[in-house]
């Protein structure tokens, strides 16, 4: 547990890109929010924000570059790959964490505030942000460390197989998606697809990714294990 410890402070060597870089992402989103929902007339009524989710996508950047940044240096201190990964992505679940936390609270004072007084909506989305707290947290943890392990499980397929790997799994993912396609249209299916996506709620979609996020931690930690700096 120590030496994960060593790595998760390792990794925080680079405190610009794993710290400074989202904080800029978050506060300069925001701002630039506030200056459009001003700029758009009250008449108009609520006022949407998607920029709140540009930290969330930046942490399948974090993914990549917490391996290939970290990763060579780590092995040439000796370090088990198995330390590395728990390190780096116990490090990443704090950040997911307390992000996630932001934006619970930034949510509830959004809506306190009436839209910080612009009636404006970037942190309190209302399909997430009229559920408990704890939904609310859950769906934004589970989407970032989604994102990060899939970067992160990428990154660890180059360091594996090179670009060639990385070739192949895109391919490989582009055919499931189309034989997925292929197969729901041949059936007829795409009436109870979609009133399947109608009934998903946070909680319901955020265990669905939380499954996918297990997954993508056993994929990333077995081929890490195979993995050259």
């Amino acid at each position: 547990m120590n030496r994960a410890v060593a790595v998760a402070r390792m990794q925080l060597i680079n405190k610009w890109t794993f710290l400074g870089i989202p904080a800029v992402i978050i506060g300069g989103s925001f701002l630039f929010s506030l200056v459009i929902f001003a700029l758009i007339p009250s008449s108009v009524g609520v006022k949407y924000s998607g920029a709140g989710q540009a930290v969330m996508w930046y942490f399948f950047g974090l993914g990549i570059q917490s391996l290939t940044l970290s990763f060579p240096f780590s092995q040439g201190l000796s370090v088990s790959r198995r330390n590395f990964f728990l390190g780096t992505v116990g490090l990443f679940t704090v950040l997911a964490s307390a992000i996630s936390a932001l934006y619970v609270v930034s949510g509830i004072v959004e809506k306190a505030t009436n839209g910080w007084g612009l009636q404006g909506r970037m942190f309190a989305i209302s399909w997430v942000a009229d559920r408990s707290w704890f939904v609310q947290w859950f769906f934004y943890f589970v989407l970032m460390m989604f994102l990060f392990l899939l970067g992160f499980w990428a990154a660890t397929v180059y360091k594996r197989w090179q670009a060639t790997g990385v070739l192949v799994m895109s391919l490989s993912f582009a055919v499931l998606v189309v034989a997925a396609i292929a197969l729901i249209t041949w059936q007829g299916w795409w009436p109870a697809v979609g009133a399947w996506l109608i009934t998903l709620t946070p909680l319901s979609l955020g265990t669905l990714a939380f499954a996918f996020v297990l997954i993508l931690g056993i994929a990333a930690f077995t081929t890490l294990r195979r993995a050259t700096p």
